[in-house]
């Protein structure tokens, strides 16, 4: 990488004069511009050596890498005259800047939902089918467990999976905001088993209970109600308890914070979440429920058209994430509802988007462009999106609007019918299996109307498109392979603890993979050794991050913590310097977690390959508890399959 022509480019795109502070960590630069709007989006996305972007908390960051992002940033320092800050100014200077807080609002949801949606699917699926074995009219007058008596077990044992999730909802939203609150997960799980424990009256039955017991509080009656089925509330709880956990870790000292802060905590929210916060947060969410319920009721098949319209344009900003939060409740409240409008319309955004992919495929006579809408349209197809929008649709232009005029059509269609899915799933070709048994005509009318639609118009469109502005010929040279000088390898555990999927973490950077896949470590262990013999690229004066260049060509890079740059090296101490010589075992360093924690950061210790593209398979070996040096991550090289890396057993 020639870091001076990099840095070069990216003051190009983003504008030397816009530059209000930086500064760069492990593996990003961090901006705080004037004017996001004078960034040359397009030419960061093209740019080779620039691996992603993205905007939080007031900060533009740039993915360049470790080992490379400081050369960068020195680089443009000179070029630009930039005055030099640490990433405390920058939080400093970003916290002046205005922030929307409709987004920052969003972001948080999305950051607290997606972690458990895989529990909330795999209920979805298994609750549509127990519907298929117990619903009538579905494929006779009478349903398939009546029919056939020996299946009425099974269906039990699928409903009790199907519910678990749902009845124990409060417990995955508090873990995961929790922890997202810098709280502990344990403590926001048993902060949620406490809203719902059997002694309370059910969070469904408060409303047909004519008397609620209730506790005696030195005179304050509290009632004993539950919250089953609850969001709101339960996200006002996490708040609170991880505030009081970071201000018990923060008063505190050693031996006293250990023992007293858990039984602080858990008591002190506990009073407030069935005292106030509990009672005032279920009556909002009662409101918003009912305003949705309203909504859909009042609009009708126009706003169902609408919301299809506009969907895919909402997945571009990410907003969707922020969904689950609101579908969550209506599933939740599927008595009162009636089920949820968004899994449906969001299937025919994404079959409208696959339609017109499909559309692009047939009619491409570039090579490349041909290749992956081929994929993409299948994948599309099957609810990811993102491939065919930002690989295809989106660069063309007119398969975008042509797959959201489908969607718009369909959803009005099913908006028509009062089509609703009665648990969550995949938004896709067999979302059929989610709705409502008496409605599943209605909805393969709005898919084939979807696909037809979406296909055929921007079938047309391509033929006009095509004649006028003919593809380029395909470079021969690009399909050259170069050949690649890496080799099958072992990476091992940089540090003791339960190991994580990467995409858990709370960083956008590493839980998108954007460095790369790997994996993530709960550490319960101050150590830190080298996984591998070879070369320390990158060792920073924080001690907070190091590099390593494998001698089997794997470059790893293990970041202690998240945000822990701003601690300045409280907490940590190295041992290595970049260009020292290290064999598999050797102490890099410490990483004293414990008082990381208590600063309220994020102790999650990521291990990542960096130039995962390099291997045809890079997987993570173990979901368990490991010590460092056991077998942690699996390494594939493009052309050839090592027999043991193969056999151990790939998580």
């Amino acid at each position: 990488m020639d870091h001076k022509k990099v840095a070069e480019r990216i003051l190009k795109y983003v504008g030397p004069d816009n530059i209000q502070a930086a500064a760069h960590c492990a593996t990003r630069l961090r901006l705080v511009l004037k004017d996001d709007k004078k960034i040359d989006q397009k030419g960061l996305d093209n740019d080779p050596d620039v691996k992603g972007t993205f905007e939080t908390d007031g900060q533009y960051q740039i993915i360049i890498g470790p080992g490379d992002v400081d050369k960068v940033y020195d680089e443009m320092v000179k070029i630009a005259n930039l005055k030099t800050a640490t990433t405390d100014d920058l939080k400093k200077v970003a916290a002046n800047k205005k922030h929307n807080p409709i987004l920052d609002l969003f972001k948080l949801l999305s950051d607290i939902f997606i972690p458990i949606i895989p529990a909330l699917v795999a209920g979805g699926l298994l609750m549509a089918l127990n519907n298929v074995l117990t619903a009538q009219h579905l494929f006779a007058a009478k349903s398939l467990v009546q029919m056939n008596p020996q299946l009425n077990d099974f269906a039990n044992f699928i409903n009790m999976l199907a519910s678990a999730p749902f009845t124990f909802l409060p417990v995955l939203i508090c873990m995961s905001a929790t922890k997202r609150f810098g709280g502990s997960r344990i403590l926001g799980a048993t902060m949620g088993f406490a809203m719902v424990m059997p002694q309370l009256i059910s969070g469904y039955a408060i409303s047909t209970t004519p008397h609620i017991p209730s506790w005696n509080f030195f005179g304050l009656h509290v009632m004993q109600a539950g919250y089953q089925g609850q969001v709101l509330p339960v996200l006002g709880v996490a708040f609170i308890l991880a505030t009081v956990e970071k201000f018990c870790h923060k008063h505190l000292k050693s031996a006293i914070d250990f023992t007293f802060t858990p039984m602080i905590s858990i008591i002190v929210t506990g009073f407030l979440t069935f005292a106030i916060v509990g009672p005032v947060l279920r009556t909002a969410s009662d409101w918003i429920t009912n305003s949705i319920i309203w909504f859909y009721n009042t609009t009708g098949w126009f706003g169902m058209g609408i919301f299809g319209l506009l969907y895919s344009a909402i997945v571009i900003t990410g907003l969707h994430q922020t969904f689950p939060a609101i579908e969550t409740q209506l599933l939740a409240n599927i008595s009162k509802t009636g089920g949820s409008f968004f899994l449906p319309v969001a299937a025919m955004a994404n079959i409208g988007q696959g339609a017109a992919t499909a559309a692009v495929w047939l009619t491409s006579k570039n090579k490349k462009q041909k290749s992956l809408a081929g994929s993409s349209a299948f994948s599309a197809m099957l609810g990811i999106t993102e491939p065919a929008i930002f690989g295809v649709n989106l660069k063309l232009k007119y398969p975008f609007i042509c797959g959201a005029i489908a969607s718009g059509i369909s959803s009005a269609i099913l908006g028509l019918f009062h089509v609703l899915s009665i648990s969550m799933g995949p938004a896709s070709l067999i979302s059929f299996i989610c709705i409502k048994p008496g409605f599943i005509p209605q909805f393969l009318l709005g898919m084939v109307v979807d696909l037809v639609v979406g296909f055929t118009i921007t079938f047309i469109y391509a033929k006009r498109y095509n004649a006028k502005h003919p593809e380029p010929e395909e470079d021969a040279s690009t399909s050259d392979v170069e050949e690649i000088n890496v080799k099958d390898e072992v990476i091992t555990a940089p540090i003791s603890g339960k190991v994580e999927s990467l995409k858990d973490t709370n960083d956008k950077v590493f839980s998108s993979e954007m460095m790369g896949k790997g994996a993530a470590i709960i550490p319960d262990s101050d150590k830190v050794v080298a996984p591998a013999d070879g070369k320390i690229t990158v060792s920073y004066p924080t001690g907070h991050a190091y590099g390593i260049k494998t001698n089997d060509g794997a470059d790893i890079l293990i970041h202690l913590g998240i945000d822990t740059v701003n601690l300045k090296g409280k907490g940590f101490t190295s041992n290595v310097k970049q260009g020292d010589l290290v064999k598999k075992g050797d102490v890099l360093g410490t990483y004293d977690y414990k008082q990381v924690a208590k600063e309220g950061y994020d102790t999650t210790v990521m291990v990542v390959v960096t130039n995962t593209n390099d291997y045809a398979e890079v997987k993570r070996i173990t979901n368990s508890e490991v010590k460092d040096n056991d077998n942690l991550i699996a390494l594939t090289e493009p052309s050839t399959t090592n027999t043991n890396v193969a056999t151990a057993n790939p998580v």
